[in-house]
């Protein structure tokens, strides 16, 4: 969400994305998008404004004895399909998606443990995430219908879709990955996050995020998209990025300010040890075997493209059918949101057969 990367990583079995690192070797539209509205939000369309104003039901579920933030829309017995966003974001990615899907659907975005208002944990496990997912489509009703809800996660949730896939197919009727890499952050970039979370940590107590501004619009021109990429959808940006603070009390003590809601050490925390073991020999033997129908959806210009035309192996290759989506970065509900409903809704309504 609001961090970038240091430098480009290096060659590799798997591809990184959605990583969260600084750095401030890109141009104004990329490092700082929403600097110039000084707190004002960007004009949007009709479209948008209509979408954002069917408000969901939102609430919490507990799993793992964290309480867990859901956004739904649409009735009981509907079939169900859950949202699951990437990193450093949070339920809210999907506000103006959700509503769009929701007249054929039972929808429920979801914010992962550590993002959102969703709590933080000590550890983040893949297993857990599983665990989470199915727990919120159970309380969210997207089983009511009968059939089991098909998951969708972009990025670093495209991961955890694309593992509760395959540890546990019987969870879901199918799943869909958009614009999803795997990898967790090279070493060395893993390090330069240490050295500059040390550097800039303002703020002594470990269950607080890093950086406190003075203001919403101090906070704004802070943000800016990971993988850093530019976009002309700064309605959308600015959306997300209002939905993307909390209040704080400032480390000087002079009252209270903003912050990100993620956990900043989220990373750090992240126990990949399943993933890793599932993924074990994959590039050569293709396995584990994909037990549920799933699909990818990906930008043209995102890094996962970037990354292939480099020679580095397509992990999903021989798993699933892909679809691109034209003009459009990594993240492509805010590159080309209509464009990803459309391809949503003509998906489900034609597969999986």
């Amino acid at each position: 969400m609001a961090n970038d990367l240091t430098d480009k990583p290096k060659a590799a079995t798997e591809t990184y994305d959605d990583q969260p690192f600084h750095s401030d070797n890109l141009p104004p539209e990329v490092r700082a998008p929403l600097a110039p509205f000084n707190g004002d939000e960007p004009p949007a369309p009709a479209w948008f404004k209509a979408a954002i104003a069917n408000e969901p039901e939102r609430g919490f579920v507990e799993s793992h004895g964290s309480k867990l933030e859901v956004l739904t829309w649409g009735e009981l017995g509907k079939p169900g399909l859950l949202l699951i966003h990437g990193n450093s974001a949070h339920a809210d990615w999907w506000s103006f998606i959700g509503p769009l899907l929701a007249k054929d659907f039972r929808v429920t975005a979801m914010s992962l443990a550590g993002m959102g208002a969703s709590d933080w944990r000590e550890t983040y496990k893949f297993t857990d995430f599983a665990d989470d997912a199915e727990a919120v489509a159970r309380g969210t009703g997207l089983y009511d219908g009968g059939r089991k809800p098909i998951y969708i996660g972009h990025s670093f949730g495209g991961g955890q879709v694309f593992f509760a896939a395959m540890q546990r197919p019987e969870n879901m009727h199918a799943a869909v990955l958009v614009d999803t890499g795997f990898g967790g952050p090279p070493p060395e970039a893993l390090e330069e996050r240490k050295k500059r979370m040390e550097q800039i940590r303002n703020i002594p107590t470990a269950d607080r995020p890093s950086r406190v501004y003075p203001t919403v619009a101090a906070a704004l021109a802070r943000f800016r998209l990971m993988p850093p990429q530019p976009t002309d959808n700064l309605y959308i940006a600015d959306f997300i990025a209002r939905r993307s603070l909390k209040r704080a009390p400032m480390a000087d003590g002079s009252g209270q300010g903003w912050t990100w809601k993620f956990d900043p050490q989220m990373w750090e925390k992240l126990d990949r040890s399943a993933m890793t073991s599932m993924m074990t020999g994959r590039h050569d033997a293709l396995t584990p075997e994909a037990r549920v129908p799933m699909v990818h959806l990906y930008g043209d210009k995102s890094r996962i493209i970037e990354s292939r035309k480099a020679g580095e192996p397509n992990v999903l290759g021989g798993l699933m059918r892909e679809i691109e989506i034209p003009d459009s970065h990594h993240h492509v509900m805010i590159d080309q949101p209509l464009a990803l409903v459309a391809a949503l809704r003509t998906l489900l309504a034609t597969w999986p057969a």
